[in-house]
This record gives structure tokens, C-alpha cells and sequence, in this order.
């Protein structure tokens, strides 16, 4: 596992008493009055990052408030870190790419790009990693100011691979992607997903564990400097809930 790779892998109120149990927020909201994400959510990269951070800031867009995402030979990651939360738990949001990477290729590390993703972060029992593993997961940990989770599922739109593919980051197998969309044909529209997380861990991650780990945080991003290129999406309506 690659350290860059680990560092990667790291990120609503009234009424709510009423509402059934399954529709129970537990993320604050991705989006606020001003123009930057409101806290919890917070930027995040590597550690004493020399590279741009890629860029987040808060817009109006098609009449909703939404987090606009630019890489441009950058890395970074908007991350919401969250208390040790067991499924079932269902991710859900919307984005929207505007200008995509011609150049990646999650299949290796010159390509390993994406212009958007949403990733969960999950608690994974060390004991069920490699000795390898281990040792460079407490290698990242020693020197990154932010959590480094032990497995990550990272939902990406990509340009190059087919919907539905699945595969390890070249750098590390800590982190997984799953391709919910793909191509240029649904380019500046908006695009709603519904994930069941339990379901996709065990997807990409069932080989080591039959069950699920708790889930300790969420994150947004995109990063652009491995093709030395730029890109330009959005994330709105971000939210996680039983």
C-alpha cells in the first residue's frame, strides 16, 4: 500500500425525532449560506502537501445549492469525519460533471485520476489486513494530522471505464472504486445515485471480511496530478442515513 494511496483513503435537526429511523441524517449538510462547505466538512490531503489542493467552493447551480469540485494538477479531498456508525446505512446524492479527465485510467498509477468521487471510510479490524498492510497503514497514521481508515469505497464517474466495474487503487488495495458512471454522454446533467454501503463493501471488500465494519467517515473530491490535467464537477444533496 502506497502511502499517497492511504493519506487518500482519509473524511440535518429539527423534526428529525419524528421521522422513521431509516431516513435519519447523519451527515451536517455538504452545502450553507456562504461560499465555502460549512463545518464539519473540512479539506484534506497528504501529508506536507507541496502539490494545489484541489479546490471546493459552495454555488448556485440549476437553482440548488451544490459544491463545486476543481482539480487542476491537484490533489484534495472535502471530508466529514463521523463517530463509529454500523450499517445499514444507505449513501445517497447527486452530481454532475462539466469538464471531465481525458487522461485517466484508474488501472494504474500515471492514471490514477478521477474528476469526482464520493468515498465512505470504514474501520476495518487490523488483524484482518496483511503484515504489510499493517505496517504501512501505521507508517501513514504517524504522519498524517487526519484519520487514515483501513478500507475505503470510493464511487467515482469516470471517463474510460465501463459502469459497474470495480477494482483496486494501483497504489494500495486499502481503497477500492466502483464506476457508477461513465463516458461523456451525460455530461452537465444532473445525475442521482442511491448506494446501500453494506451491500458494496462486501462487494469489493468480501474476501477478507463477511461482515461490516463500522463506517467512521465521507468524503468528497477529486484530484487531477498524476494526468497533469483539469476538471470540473459538482456534488449537491449529499446524505447519509439508515
Amino acid at each position: 500500500m502506497g502511502l499517497r494511496a492511504s493519506v487518500v483513503a482519509v473524511a440535518l435537526a429539527a423534526g428529525l425525532a419524528a421521522a422513521p429511523a431509516w431516513s435519519e441524517p447523519l451527515l451536517g449538510p455538504l452545502t450553507g449560506p456562504g461560499t465555502a462547505p460549512p463545518e464539519p466538512w473540512h479539506v484534506a490531503g497528504l501529508p506536507q502537501q507541496s502539490k494545489p489542493y484541489t479546490r471546493f467552493s459552495v454555488v448556485d447551480l440549476d437553482g440548488r445549492r451544490a459544491v463545486k469540485i476543481e482539480a487542476d494538477e491537484s490533489y484534495g479531498n472535502l471530508v466529514h469525519a463521523l463517530a463509529p456508525t454500523l450499517p445499514p446505512l444507505h449513501l445517497a446524492w447527486q452530481w454532475r460533471v462539466e469538464r471531465p479527465l481525458e487522461h485517466a485510467d484508474l488501472r494504474q498509477k500515471s492514471g490514477d485520476d478521477t474528476e469526482v468521487k464520493v468515498c465512505v471510510f470504514f474501520d476495518e479490524p487490523m488483524e484482518q489486513l496483511s503484515f504489510g498492510e499493517r505496517q504501512l497503514l501505521r507508517i501513514a497514521r504517524s504522519r498524517s494530522v487526519e484519520p487514515v481508515p483501513t478500507a475505503t469505497v470510493c464511487y467515482v464517474w469516470d471517463s474510460r471505464l465501463p459502469t459497474g466495474t470495480a477494482l483496486d487503487s494501483p497504489f494500495t488495495r486499502r481503497l477500492r472504486y466502483i464506476v457508477l458512471q461513465s463516458g461523456t454522454s451525460r455530461l452537465d446533467q444532473w445525475v442521482a445515485e442511491r448506494r446501500d454501503v453494506a451491500a458494496d463493501y462486501l462487494k469489493v471488500f468480501g474476501s477478507e471480511s463477511a461482515s461490516v465494519p463500522p463506517i467512521v467517515g465521507v468524503a468528497v473530491g477529486a484530484d487531477a496530478d498524476n494526468t497533469k490535467s483539469r476538471s470540473v464537477a459538482y456534488v449537491s444533496e449529499l446524505v447519509l442515513e439508515r
